[in-house]
C-alpha cells in the first residue's frame, strides 16, 4: 500500500509527531510504500529517528525565515488562509502561503492513502483531496478540548472522510454523536516498545514530562508536590520538557520554597533512562487525547498518579490497580494520592507490575495490525457509510 502521512512539522518535538513517526516506521518495516510530508520545516534534521525506507519531504521551508511567535500571530491575523479556523491550536502556522501549499499538495495526489494528523490538515484534506484518494483523519485530542469554531468545522466537513481514527472509546462516542454516518474507528497510539528496563522503586523520584504549557497542568502539580514535600522531604519531582511557561513555573517553585525538591529539567533525549530511574509518574493535565508518556512510564513499571482528565487516563488506568485516578484539577486530591504512593514501596511495586502488564496492550505488534486492517479494508472499497 502507498501511505502518505501529512504532518504540520515532522522535524519538531511532541507526542503527536513521535507517534505518527512510529506509525510510519512500522508501516515501512511491514513493507509498505511510506512517505512523511511536513507542511513546514523549521529544523535541518528530524528530532525522532525515521526508518530508512520512509521518504521525508517538506512543503514550506522556514529554516531561514522563521518569525518570532508574536510576529507569526500578527502575520496569521493579516494573511491567514481561508480554511483553517480560529481556535486551531496551531493556527498561527497557517498563513495564506502555508495553507495554499497544503491545499495544492493534497489536491494533486493521484491515488493511495492520505493520513492527516490534526484538525487544520484534516479540514484541508476533507475539502481538497480527490475522491480517488483514501482519506483518513487522525484525531489526537478529545473533541471537547476544541473550541466551538473547531467543533463546528469538524461536524460540517469530517463526513467526507473514509474514516476518522480516534484514540479512545470515549473519543469514539464523542465523534459518533456529531458524525453518525461516518466511519469512526478507535485505534490507540503505540509505544515505541514495551520490553523496557523496569523501575526498582528505590529512588525517591517522581517524574512528569511534556510541553510547559497550560494544558499539561504543571502549575497544579508543583502546588500539589509542595504538599508532598512537607511529609516526604527526601522526595524529588523532575519535570522534563520546555515551553513558554518555564519562567512562570520557576517563579512558582521559588515562591513555594521547594527549589531543592522540584527541578525543571528541560528536554531530554534519554527519557527512558529517566523513567527507569524514577518510582512514580505524575500526570497533571487539564485535558489530553491519549497520554503517551504516561503509557511509556507504565512500560517501565512505574506507579501512576493522574488527574482523571478528559480523555485518556481512565481509558488506560484502573484506579487502585495500575494507578491512582484523581478528580480533575483537584490539587489536594493529587497531593494525597502522591503521598499514598510515595509512602508505600510495596504498593508501588504492585501498581508498577500491573501498569507494565496494561501497557502491553499498546505494543506496536498489537496496534499496527489495526492500521493495516483499516487501510486494507478502505482500499478494497469498504469506505464511507459503514462502521
Amino acid at each position: 500500500m502507498k501511505i502518505r502521512y501529512l504532518m504540520l512539522h515532522a522535524y519538531g518535538m511532541g507526542g503527536t509527531i513521535r507517534t505518527v513517526v512510529n506509525q510510519a516506521n512500522a508501516m515501512a518495516k511491514a513493507g509498505h510504500d511510506v512517505e512523511i510530508v511536513s507542511v513546514v520545516r523549521r529544523r535541518t534534521k528530524p528530532q525522532f529517528a525515521i526508518h530508512q525506507d520512509v521518504r521525508v519531504s517538506a512543503l514550506v521551508d522556514q529554516r531561514q525565515g522563521r518569525q518570532t511567535d508574536s510576529l507569526a500571530r500578527k502575520a496569521w491575523r493579516r494573511f491567514r488562509g481561508k480554511i483553517v479556523p480560529r481556535g486551531e491550536f496551531a493556527a498561527e502556522y497557517f498563513t495564506e502561503r502555508v495553507e495554499k501549499a497544503a491545499m495544492d499538495y493534497v489536491s494533486s495526489l493521484p491515488d493511495g492513502i492520505l493520513v492527516t494528523t490534526r484538525p487544520a490538515l484534516n479540514l484541508i484534506a476533507a475539502r481538497r483531496a480527490p475522491k480517488n484518494v483514501v482519506r483518513v483523519a487522525q484525531e489526537h485530542m478529545n473533541l471537547t478540548a476544541y473550541p466551538d469554531t473547531i467543533r463546528h468545522e469538524i461536524a460540517r466537513h469530517y463526513g467526507s472522510f473514509d474514516a476518522v481514527a480516534v484514540l479512545t472509546r470515549t473519543n469514539q462516542l464523542e465523534y459518533q454523536e456529531i458524525l453518525p454516518d461516518t466511519k469512526i474507528v478507535q485505534i490507540p497510539n503505540a509505544v515505541h516498545k514495551v520490553d523496557q528496563v523496569r523501575s526498582t522503586q528505590q529512588n525517591p523520584v517522581v517524574v512528569a514530562a511534556g510541553r510547559l504549557v497550560p494544558q499539561k497542568g504543571f502549575d497544579l502539580l508543583v502546588k500539589a508536590f509542595a504538599e508532598v514535600v512537607a511529609d516526604h522531604p527526601d522526595w524529588r519531582l523532575r519535570i522534563f520538557g520546555n515551553g513558554p511557561r518555564e519562567a512562570r513555573l520557576r517563579a512558582q517553585i521559588d515562591e513555594l520554597g521547594v527549589g531543592d525538591n522540584i527541578a525543571l529539567m528541560g528536554r531530554t533525549d534519554r527519557l527512558d533512562d529517566e523513567l527507569a530511574a524514577a518510582s512514580v509518574y505524575a500526570l497533571s493535565s487539564r485535558f489530553e487525547g491519549l497520554p503517551m508518556v504516561m503509557i511509556e512510564a507504565m512500560t517501565h513499571a512505574l506507579a501512576i498518579v493522574a488527574f482523571d482528565c478528559p480523555t485518556g487516563p481512565r481509558d488506560v488506568l484502573t484506579d487502585g490497580v495500575d494507578g491512582r485516578l484523581v478528580p480533575p484539577r483537584d490539587v489536594d486530591g493529587l497531593a494525597a494520592a502522591l503521598k499514598e504512593v510515595v509512602g508505600d514501596r510495596r504498593r508501588r511495586l504492585e501498581m508498577g507490575a500491573a501498569a507494565a502488564a496494561t501497557a502491553r496492550g499498546y505494543a506496536p505488534d498489537v496496534v499496527m495490525p489495526m492500521w493495516e486492517n483499516l487501510f486494507a479494508e478502505l482500499t478494497r472499497g469498504d469506505r464511507v457509510g459503514s462502521r
